[in-house]
């Protein structure tokens, strides 16, 4: 135990553990394998990271975005750890034949679920020592899931294939239903669970009606004039992230950005640089933004659209007041915002009226096999987004083997309806956590299986706040101290 805490001081700085992280890393040094749920901000990439210095060998790191899997490698950078690497798209062709030719040199490795499919890179894992098979955002296993990835549901037959390493399944958001789902998904036989509350005390609920999105406009104006920073803005769309910072830096907040998947990598990471170093007030962005964001003092978390199930809003909310601190999240609603996410569950899917001309398409009749191995420019051309295709794949690879084609078309079909009818459920329940009348904060650990102990004094809207405890501190004093650093520049001659 000693040896525990004497690396989680030369390694990572601290004196303590949160809690669950002793438990968690405990298990897994004595070679077993762990389901853990930590709130956001619960600090699970520790739970991974220390074991890396005491085990011998390779950590691997399923995690599902690029961004995320940048950010950790940058994180163990900077505390002087160089045997960390991100096989991704982001690397030249000769850049990961050399990687995976010396993997073993590497401690963390992070992959993608479709990246570890590549048999060079299997290859490459079954010949060196992994010492521990990490799965992050886990949830991601499930179908019933809120964020389900085909291919994060082949990883315990990939598991098995490299040596059968002891794993760690570790996710903020799931249900137990969610996290039994995981556990058979990685072929876990007696698995430790820990389990810690998705409570945030610290942080308190405001859900607000408006007329109009201007009305929203007006509202974030006036909130961000007060509330103490820094923050940030989620929305539902690109075009949303560059309206609102492009309003607010014409009212006056020149330290707003927005931030999307569609700007360069170059400018993400500037972007996030700013934001981490308090150069930045608020950043406005999809939820291409957060993950991985390692930021204690974020103050303020705003929904100009809310997501379509709680446990995308608690992941998102709970990026802020990772120091502890008091911190808000606030919701703008009107009665249109319900379409959006409608909308999206529609697009998260390949029609029903598509998949019989193109499964019959991708039929040979000579063979009777499916074409499965398609470009990205095939697939585009069948009228098919990258999410979209991604689950065809998955599906036809899984069962073309077992039905023909007429069978397989209607299974497919009845899985899309499965996932719609599944996600408009949870759309439902985000609904009425939208417009409850009740305790917010009762509602949301009824969601995931928990009973309020002890409400926090500054809990929920419907509880009844103070929001003007989340001001900053008056504009007097603050610009007194301004001036009294201006006088000590001039005197000093600082520029």
């Amino acid at each position: 135990m000693n040896r525990l805490f004497a690396t989680l001081k030369e390694k990572f700085g601290y004196l303590s553990f949160r809690p669950g992280q002793k438990e968690i890393i405990s298990s897994i040094l004595s070679q077993r394998d762990v389901i853990a749920l930590l709130p956001t901000g619960g600090g699970k990439s520790l739970c991974y990271q220390l074991p890396g210095y005491i085990l011998p060998g390779t950590v691997v790191i399923i995690s599902p975005l690029i961004s995320l899997m940048e950010d950790q490698v940058n994180q163990l950078n900077e505390q002087g750890e160089k045997r960390a690497i991100s096989i991704n798209s982001m690397l030249t062709f000769k850049e990961k034949e050399s990687v995976v030719v010396n993997l073993e040199k590497y401690r963390f490795v992070y992959l993608s679920p479709e990246i570890i499919q590549s048999p060079k890179i299997r290859q490459a894992l079954k010949e060196i020592n992994v010492s521990l098979f990490v799965v992050d955002e886990a949830h991601c296993i499930s179908q019933w899931g809120h964020d389900f990835r085909p291919n994060y549901s082949l990883l315990g037959s990939i598991r098995k294939e490299i040596g059968n390493p002891p794993c760690l399944a570790v996710t903020a958001t799931a249900t137990l239903e969610i996290l039994q789902d995981i556990s058979n998904h990685l072929h876990f036989q007696d698995p430790e669970y820990v389990i810690q509350s998705v409570n945030r005390p610290n942080i308190s609920f405001v859900v607000e009606k408006v007329l109009s999105a201007n009305e929203k406009l007006v509202k974030i104006y006036d909130l961000l004039s007060e509330i103490e920073g820094p923050g940030i803005i989620y929305c539902s769309s690109r075009s949303w992230t560059e309206k609102i910072a492009e309003f607010l830096k014409d009212k006056g907040f020149k330290s707003v950005a927005f931030y999307h998947a569609g700007i360069s990598n170059e400018d993400r990471s500037l972007i996030q640089h700013q934001f981490i170093n308090n150069q930045l007030k608020c950043i406005v962005a999809t939820n291409a933004f957060g993950m991985g964001i390692n930021k204690p003092n974020i103050r303020f978390v705003i929904h100009f659209h809310f997501p379509g199930q709680i446990e995308s809003y608690m992941q998102e909310i709970g990026r802020a007041g990772r120091d502890g601190e008091l911190s808000i999240a606030y919701t703008f609603i009107m009665e249109t915002d319900v379409y959006l996410p409608k909308s999206l569950i529609e697009q998260d899917f390949p029609s029903v009226e598509m998949i019989d001309p193109i499964i019959r398409q991708l039929y040979n009749e000579k063979t009777n096999k499916i074409k499965i191995d398609l470009t990205e420019n095939e697939w585009s051309q069948l009228g098919l987004s990258e999410v979209q295709w991604r689950f065809i794949h998955h599906y036809v690879r899984q069962l073309s083997s077992v039905y023909d084609c007429t069978t397989l078309i209607e299974k497919i079909k009845d899985i899309i309806e499965q996932r719609k009818q599944l996600k408009k459920r949870k759309l439902k329940k985000m609904l009425e956590y939208l417009y409850l009348s009740s305790c917010r904060r009762t509602f949301l650990l009824d969601y995931f299986g928990e009973q309020i102990k002890e409400k926090p004094e500054q809990c929920c809207d419907r509880c009844g706040i103070k929001v003007e405890t989340y001001y900053a501190v008056n504009k007097e004093e603050q610009s007194q101290d301004l001036k009294w650093e201006e006088e000590l520049r001039r005197i000093f001659k600082i520029e």
